[in-house]
This record gives C-alpha cells, sequence and structure tokens, in this order.
C-alpha cells in the first residue's frame, strides 16, 4: 500500500460465493486483469491500483477485494503472534485510526477463528503500543482499516481488504421480504444465465425484487457500486481520489437506455411494497414493471426473453405442498412461456423435478448456507425432439 503500489502490477484475490468462480473470472478479464486463476470461492489476479478500485465499483459477483501483502508458515501460537508483531503496521495506519480483523482458517494449529483475530490483534496493538507508545481502536463495525487473515495447515496470508463491508451491500436494498436472495447471489444467477440485457426479463415470485434490480443494472450497464457510498481504499494512505473519480466518469459514459421489458410479480403486497422501494432507491422504479399477481396468473413480456425466479424450498418460508407448486410452476412455464429460457433456484432437488422439465443445463449454488440446485430449461411449442431439429 505504499507509494509504489500506484503504478505497479501486484496479485490481489477476490473472494466470491461457491459456484461464482468463473463468472467473476469472466468479470476480472474484462475489467483487464492479468493471471486470471478461480480456485474455490474465490480467483486469484494481478492489476494495478486502478484495477483495485474498478473490481470494488464494477464486480456484481465479488464479496470482497483483497490485497495479499504478507505470508508465512508457523508452527505454533507463538509463531502467528511474533511473526504478526514483526510486520510494519505502522507504515499503513496510525494510532489515531481504527481496525479489524476477519479471520477463516482450515488449520491443525488452530481451531478458532476467533482466537486467531484476538492474537493477531493483540500483536498489532502491542507493536504500536511499544514503537507509538499508543495503539489504534478496534471497530468492529465500521473500522477504518479491516485485515485478512486466512490460515490454511501451516500457512498464514495477511491481506488488506480493500472493500470494507461485503460487497453485496449495494447501497439499494432499504427493504427486506420473507427469505431475499442476496445482491451478488442474484447477479451470478442472472450472469450463469447469459442473459446480457437484450432480451425481456421476468420473474414471478419476485420478493424484494434483487433479480428484478440485479438485472436493470446489467441491462443499462450500471456498476455494482453505483449506489454505494464507501469503501476501505478510500481510507488507505494512498488513496487517490482523482483516479477514484475517473473510474467513476468513465463507467457513467459507458451506460445506456434499458431497451427491453423487465418485470416483476409477487401474490405478496408486502412483497411488491419492499420491491418497489428498493427499485426508487435505485432509481429504477420507472424502469421495472411490478404487479401483483399468482405466478400461475402473471403476464410475461412477449418472447424471446428470461424468467428467473427464486420460489420457496420450504425451509425459510412454509409451503403446505411445496411438491404441487412447483407441480404447477411447470405447467405453468410449459404453457405460458413457450419461447422463454427458464431458471430456477431451489435447495429442495425432489420438487425441482416436480416441475416435470428436462433441465439443459445445471449448476450447484448457495443461498446462504443452504446448497441449492440452479437448473436452466429451455421452453418451446410441442416436442422436445422437433424443437432440436428446428434448432439444427
Amino acid at each position: 500500500m505504499s507509494a509504489a503500489f500506484a503504478e505497479r502490477q501486484f496479485p490481489l484475490l477476490a473472494k466470491c460465493p461457491a459456484g461464482l468462480e468463473s463468472i467473476l473470472a469472466s468479470e476480472l478479464i474484462a475489467l483487464g486483469a492479468d493471471d486470471v486463476e478461480p480456485m474455490h470461492r474465490a480467483v486469484a489476479f494481478t492489476g494495478t491500483k486502478r484495477l483495485l478500485y474498478a473490481a470494488n465499483y464494477h464486480c456484481r459477483t465479488a464479496l470482497r477485494i483483497l490485497l495479499p501483502v504478507h505470508r508465512f508458515s508457523i508452527r505454533t501460537e507463538d509463531d502467528l503472534y511474533r511473526l504478526v508483531k514483526n510486520i510494519r503496521w505502522e507504515e499503513y495506519f496510525s494510532p489515531s485510526d481504527t481496525f479489524a480483523i476477519d479471520s477463516t482458517i482450515s488449520s491443525s494449529v488452530f481451531t478458532h477463528s476467533h482466537f486467531v483475530s484476538l492474537r493477531t490483534k493483540d500483536a498489532i496493538a502491542d507493536r504500536f503500543r511499544e514503537r507509538l507508545g499508543n495503539r489504534p481502536s478496534v471497530d468492529i463495525e465500521d473500522p477504518g482499516f479491516r485485515i485478512n487473515v486466512h490460515l490454511n495447515n501451516n500457512e498464514a496470508n495477511i491481506s488488506f481488504d480493500s472493500s470494507g463491508s461485503s460487497l453485496h451491500k449495494r447501497g439499494y436494498h432499504v427493504s427486506n421480504a420473507e427469505a431475499p436472495l442476496s445482491e451478488v447471489l442474484a447477479a451470478g444467477m442472472i450472469l450463469l444465465a447469459g442473459w446480457d440485457g437484450q432480451t425481456n426479463f421476468t420473474d414471478v415470485m419476485c420478493g424484494s425484487g434483487t433479480l428484478l434490480t440485479e438485472a436493470a443494472m446489467i441491462a443499462m450497464n450500471l456498476p455494482a457500486g453505483q449506489f454505494r457510498e464507501s469503501y476501505g481504499f478510500m481510507k488507505w494512505k494512498d488513496y487517490d481520489p482523482a483516479l477514484w473519480d475517473q473510474i467513476r466518469e468513465d463507467a457513467l459514459n459507458q451506460q445506456r437506455d434499458l431497451n427491453v421489458i423487465i418485470r416483476g410479480s409477487d401474490i405478496s403486497e408486502n412483497n411488491l411494497r419492499a420491491a418497489t422501494a428498493n427499485l426508487k432507491q435505485a432509481r429504477l422504479h420507472k424502469d421495472v414493471e411490478l404487479r401483483v399477481a399468482p405466478f400461475t396468473e402473471a403476464i410475461p413480456p412477449p418472447a424471446p426473453g428470461t424468467l428467473i425466479t427464486n420460489p420457496p424450498y420450504g425451509e425459510r418460508i412454509p409451503v403446505n405442498d411445496i411438491n404441487q407448486l412447483y407441480s404447477e410452476l411447470g405447467s405453468t412455464l410449459k404453457h405460458k412461456y413457450q419461447g422463454y429460457q427458464a431458471w430456477i433456484i431451489s435447495a429442495d432437488h425432489h420438487a425441482l423435478k416436480m416441475t416435470g422439465l428436462k433441465p439443459m443445463k445445471k449448476y450447484t449454488l448457495f443461498n446462504g448456507q443452504l446448497e441449492c440446485r440452479y437448473a436452466g430449461f429451455e421452453l418451446f411449442a410441442g416436442k422436445r425432439k422437433e424443437f432440436l431439429e428446428e434448432r439444427s
């Protein structure tokens, strides 16, 4: 994070939910990242300070952008304290700043991430106290400087978190429906489906409107961070506000008008009120149509189009007969959405089969801690064999 970082390339790491690594890698490549390497729930890459800022602003499927700065091997608990204390923390922030530690472990040395955070905090505080006579305070809620510690077996990786709060916090979500989707998961679902904003889009169980909002942002090429006010890198010593302004100005010049229909419906008026509030916060309420209706009565925009929806799984929203719900959903899709691609995410794999539709693609994604199937269906008139022959 010294001035030397401003011009040269350096290693970076983008964190993401499991299953979205390939999408995030594509996003980073589009931004100009080099040495892009998908990993488990992360993508490693190299780039400049410009790319670090741009990745935070543009990447729809990233949770955090980390700057790895120190790596060392440990054999004992004391090794962690000693080696963390040896880092020249005073070059990065001052006793008047606040900091917080996020730890993840897969280690034989430690068994609790909270203990790792405490030892790291103690080492940093003790170094400041010994060197400068004063120490920075810990602020878990809104720290000026967030440090990430990742322990894998005996290897410790220390990174600076350039994002601050998680990047799924877009800044437009002001009202929740039941069991809302994460913004990052919603964007990932849309991008996995291959929807690029050139055909109509609908969600027939739209809840608080996250899929609709993310779809509108993709169609209009609005950055993921369009409505977000702050990032961790803004509190770093080498923060370059002129560079940040330039990145936002370049993004503004690349925005485009919405030329398709984006329509959402839900059986719950409360859900629709939440969706309306979120779309207004994003200043997209005039671009997205909302209607109160059960999915069986929703009116699809003209084909071709894409439908993506997150029906109840029976986990967080009670359903009287989940098999019947999915059976009715499959029947509705087959008869009313010909010419569409339909995508459904569900943690109930058996219920998903009750749609009676044969998936063309399937992915494994996680909605929170729930392992889900994300299945795509090609909807057509008549028999599948005839449809495929027509397309060949």
